[in-house]
């Protein structure tokens, strides 16, 4: 299996600084400010459990966390509004934020019309 390559560099031999600097600008800008308290911790669960990479279910409300190389192979549940969505997390979601990968919204099934519901219905047999 060939490594996954993130702008030009190997994603399993990056460091997180150099990372860093090859993210886009608003990445680099929410690193350079520093990360939240949630999202330190989050990162503190996942180097306290980074022997059991894929066993242990790690749950999160950090949608805006980006994903970085360390965070490869571990399951994390992200919260989506409702409830926590599992994801495996890979070498492709590299540079990307959680949430992008934990729908809010549901896609519309409408079902069949009812009676009443159009003008042709108003001729259908309907039980007395």
């Amino acid at each position: 299996m060939p490594n996954f390559v993130y702008r030009g560099k190997k994603v399993a031999e990056l460091r997180r600084d150099e990372f860093i600097e090859l993210l886009p600008s608003r990445e680099r800008r929410k690193f350079k400010r520093g990360l939240t308290e949630q999202e330190n911790k989050l990162l503190l669960k996942l180097n306290k459990f980074k022997d059991q990479k894929g066993k242990k279910f790690i749950r999160t409300h950090c949608r805006d966390m980006v994903i970085l190389p360390e965070m490869i192979g571990h399951k994390i549940g992200v919260h989506n509004g409702k409830e926590f969505i599992p994801l495996d997390i890979r070498e492709e979601m590299v540079g990307h934020r959680l949430g992008e990968f934990a729908l809010t919204r549901k896609k519309v099934q409408h079902g069949a019309a009812g009676i009443g519901a159009s003008r042709g219905t108003k001729f259908s047999a309907s039980k007395k």
